[in-house]
């Protein structure tokens, strides 16, 4: 149970309550300023405080401070920054393979492109290569949906569902008898599982510290990262041997495991959680007034409506937030370019076996390796800057020299 919280004054009320000093001493100005700033920095750490747990939309209608539900205190064991070492580990991992197998169903697609093409009577290459391009906008499309979703049910609950979704769909993809129903299952199929690329970030933040949480991030961005590249390795062989459409019953097993694993994790979401609680509390004492401050009284239309504008909102009036869109967006576009022309320049033009065409993606994944190994030596060179006088750590602007 978190102590009582007061209403502050404003510092202008402050102020006037205290007096100008006409004639007073040193001390009675210095007790007046201190008066003035102590309002003023309660409230930082307030919406400091309230900013860093995640809080969207706040609690409405009467509360007692005395029946709000909190951690039981710092070192609260169902508080997911306080799990034990071993099993952040395993849940970075389930979430990195869950990722892994979304991404690397974008490009096993491109290695049966001929063999679809032959299939469904399609003289079209470019046609055929619209699968990548309607799996990608639905990772886009789904990703603003269900990022939100995850922040109103909590990160569980949304990857359950996602990859079982994201499982199911790709029965039709299998069973196609024509290339528009690839194109449109494979749409939807990338909606659904979408929240693993969208949420799994949000996931490795809950759990992790920030001491931490750059190297808990380069273990999960194996996952993403290599996707890509598996994905026509593992197609080319299964075309090759078994036909394009056990690319995916392929992917449909791994799903399967991943599956699997999102349900064995538990949730992640520290406002889930305290919802959770609160709800527990109240059904245990039969005491109405237990509450959290993450319970939601507005309607699930408004929320829906607030988390929704959010990444737009945030996408057109930060700078930052439009630099990253634009360079993020550059280079996927040339990654999923060499996806769809390696087969082509490879497989049709040098004559490559399928299986062995997709050996040449290696060279990216090795790449990407690489790149993760080195988050150590990076964040060396973040941390050789001097460090800001008043956090005591390297200024925002320290990563500016690793990203140029």
């Amino acid at each position: 149970m978190s102590a009582p919280t007061t209403n502050e004054p404003t510092p202008q009320s402050a102020h006037s309550l205290s007096g100008s000093p006409s004639n007073g001493s040193v001390a009675d100005t210095a007790s007046t300023k201190e008066q003035h700033d102590k309002p003023e920095r309660v409230l930082t750490q307030q919406i400091s405080i309230a900013s860093c747990r995640g809080t969207s939309v706040g609690t409405t209608g009467p509360t007692d401070p005395d029946f709000e539900v909190d951690w039981d205190d710092d070192d609260d064991p169902a508080n997911p920054r306080n799990w034990p070492m071993w099993y952040k580990g395993v849940t970075i991992g389930f979430i990195s393979w869950s990722t892994w197998v979304v991404v690397l169903y974008s490009t096993s697609y491109t290695t049966g492109l001929p063999n679809m093409m032959r299939d469904f009577h399609v003289s079209s290459e470019p046609l055929v290569t619209l699968g990548v391009t309607t799996y990608l906008i639905g990772l886009a499309g789904g990703s603003v949906i269900l990022a939100p979703v995850s922040e109103i049910y909590g990160r569980r609950p949304v990857y359950m569902c996602s990859m079982f979704f994201f499982m199911l769909l790709i029965i039709p993809c299998g069973l196609a008898t024509s290339l528009a129903e690839v194109l449109v299952v494979r749409f939807f199929g990338a909606v659904a599982g979408s929240a693993m690329i969208a949420n799994a970030p949000g996931s490795v933040s809950d759990i992790v510290n920030d001491e931490y949480r750059a190297l808990a991030f380069s273990i999960w961005s194996i996952g993403p990262l290599n996707g890509p590249t598996f994905g026509p390795i593992i197609g080319g062989f299964t075309t090759q041997y078994l036909g394009w459409r056990w690319t995916n019953w392929i992917v449909m097993i791994l799903s399967a495991v991943a599956w699997i694993f999102v349900c064995s994790l538990k949730e992640t979401y520290a406002p889930a959680l305290l919802i959770q609680k609160a709800k527990v509390r109240r059904k245990e004492t039969g005491e109405s007034r237990w509450w959290s401050r993450y319970d939601q009284k507005t309607s699930f239309t408004e929320l829906l409506k607030v988390n929704l504008s959010r990444p737009f909102i945030m996408t057109f009036t930060e700078p930052i937030c439009i630099f990253w869109d634009v360079y993020i967006a550059i280079i996927y576009g040339i990654l999923y370019l060499c996806f769809v022309a390696y087969p082509i320049v490879f497989t049709q033009l040098r004559g490559w076996p399928t299986s062995i065409s997709g050996l040449a993606f290696t060279g990216i994944g090795i790449g990407a390796l690489l790149v993760i190994a080195s988050e150590p030596l990076l964040r060396r060179l973040i941390n050789a800057h001097a460090p800001d006088p008043q956090t005591g750590k390297p200024p925002p602007e320290a990563m500016v020299s690793v990203v140029a």
